[in-house]
């Protein structure tokens, strides 16, 4: 069954997310949007809101922001459908009815309207806004003075590419249907035979579709919106999967759809540079059909001068710290300073520390703050396994160790890791929050780490089993152990020294997409000993 695009004053979106994103997206629109109608689908994040569309574009989980115009069950084509029927059958169901497309595009037409508008506002040098009351009634009176002028100017120009537009509409059909224009690249091959099917079926039908007047949503009579044209050019974004991809590639769908949109509205295909791009997701799952709302995704911090961690599970691990004002967050290897951005952008009456031991690091965070003019950010050059902090002091401890190609260190993480551990634990207070991102492989060294210290003494057990039937730790994991058990201060004539009892309890582990690779958020909450 079809949704609704908007419920009154409500507007329907969705977002697209990382794997293991959903749930921190899912939480963000409740909190911040008061959104309803909240639902998740492969990736991607369904929900209605009235809030403004520059709180919408706000969102820090969210990949890419889209207007919905269509929510709809899989798409089923007969069994032994022929390219041409096969066509028909995609084009009918998926493009459905006209004044939903053009619905659709009037609304996003506005919403574009209303980011561009704020972009240029937050965007105006601020001299300009502390002109002299003088100078602003001088260009009150020049702007009356030329209204009348620049609107007849705009009329005309708009009369004269309507009677254009009209006399050229014939001649453009023939053309399109001789190119066998419909929106994406041409193709060989069994894109061919499609086409062909195509262009016979536009035939067929034509007369059903000519009758059809290109309004973009806009009631007949009425000035159009200033922020979005009556035809905008397009171009269609397809990812198909599942067994329609057996009668049909991406590129095909795009074809078909693209072929239909220009016939039925009017719209101009383009390519390289198009105004309105039509993103459709066809699976054994579902059917969406959407508008994207910005250029680039939202992922893309624009207070981010040089980046490091992705800015989405930066700012995951950052709300899972439930940071407070008033609180003392510090990342003991911060890197380029991207958790600490993301966690001061939204607790700016928290006091943030980054610490590292590359200078490099250091600077390229300084430049970020700097950039960013985050004054509740300090940076500190020291290492993390010798934090220069008194025992107890600070309300969470996020970070993220770093490992794979492209936060390699000459430091060995893996041996290093039982100190570093032991240093976080130190400084946190008790009920303090300690989040760290992890590689597979370290995260299973620090659930053996933690394991050894909450054995004891006394719950040593037995010999010959080792953590109930966890098997012998790897080379890394024992050099790991033998290397904590040597840091360990002696005291007395004892032998074999027992590790300290470990404070931390674990909360929760979630697995997070970082790109190429996956990483582990772990989160644990200190206790008393």
């Amino acid at each position: 069954m079809s949704e609704p695009e908007s419920h009154g004053s409500l507007v329907r979106y969705y977002c697209t997310a990382g794997n293991g994103m959903e749930r921190f997206l899912i939480g963000e629109v409740k909190k911040k949007l008061a959104a309803e109608d909240v639902c998740q689908t492969a990736g991607k994040v369904l929900f209605s809101s009235s809030a403004g569309i520059h709180r919408v574009s706000e969102l820090k989980a969210a990949e890419r922001l889209f207007l919905l115009l269509r929510r709809d069950s899989p798409v089923r084509l007969s069994a032994h459908s022929g390219p041409a029927k096969a066509a028909s059958e995609l084009q009918a169901r998926v493009l459905g009815d006209t004044s939903q497309w053009t619905g659709a595009a009037a609304t996003w037409s506005r919403l574009k309207g209303e980011l561009s508008g704020r972009r240029t506002a937050v965007h105006t040098p601020r001299r300009e806004e502390g002109r002299g009351r003088e100078e602003g009634r001088q260009g009150d009176e020049e702007s009356s003075r030329g209204t009348c002028g620049v609107e007849a100017q705009r009329t005309k120009r708009k009369r004269d590419e309507e009677e254009k537009e009209s006399s050229s509409a014939e001649e453009r059909r023939t053309s399109e249907r001789k190119r066998g224009s419909v929106g994406v690249q041409e193709t060989s091959g069994r894109d061919h035979d499609v086409e062909r099917s195509c262009r016979e079926m536009d035939d067929s039908t034509e007369d059903k579709v000519e009758h059809v007047k290109p309004t973009a949503g806009r009631p007949s009579g009425t000035e159009a919106d200033p922020s979005g044209p009556d035809r905008p050019s397009f171009r269609v974004s397809c990812k198909c999967t599942g067994s329609l991809s057996r009668y049909f590639s991406s590129q095909e769908v795009s074809r078909v759809i693209g072929g239909g949109l220009s016939r039925l509205l009017g719209w101009k295909a383009d390519l390289k540079n198009p105004q309105l791009e039509v993103n459709v997701s066809l699976s054994d799952d579902h059917f969406l059909l959407g508008f994207p709302l910005t250029r680039l995704p939202l992922a893309n911090r624009s207070y981010m001068k040089t980046t490091g961690l992705r800015s989405t599970v930066a700012w995951a691990m950052a709300s899972l710290a439930h940071i407070q004002p008033g609180s003392c967050v510090v990342d003991p290897m911060c890197g380029v300073g991207t958790i600490l951005m993301e966690a001061a952008q939204e607790h700016q009456a928290a006091c943030f520390l980054g610490l590292d031991i590359d200078d490099g690091q250091l600077q390229k965070a300084n430049d970020n703050v700097e950039f960013a003019e985050l004054p509740n950010i300090q940076l500190l050059k020291a290492s993390s396994m010798m934090l220069p902090l008194a025992s107890a002091s600070v309300d969470a401890v996020v970070c993220d160790l770093p490992f794979g190609r492209k936060f390699g260190t000459k430091t060995n993480m893996a041996a290093n890791l039982p100190l570093i551990l032991t240093e976080m634990e130190r400084v946190l207070r008790i009920g303090g929050t300690l989040v760290l991102l992890l590689s597979p492989q370290l995260s299973c060294l620090l659930k053996n780490l933690l394991a050894q210290k909450d054995s004891g003494p006394e719950t040593e057990p037995p010999a010959g089993k080792q953590h109930g039937s966890s098997p012998s730790p790897s080379s890394t994991e024992q050099q790991a152990l033998t290397i904590t058990q040597e840091t360990e201060p002696q005291s007395g004539p004892q032998l074999s020294p027992s590790p300290p009892r470990c404070s931390l309890k674990h909360q929760e582990t979630l697995r997070v997409s970082l790109g190429a690779i996956d990483g582990l958020i772990h989160k644990y909450v200190k206790t008393e000993t």
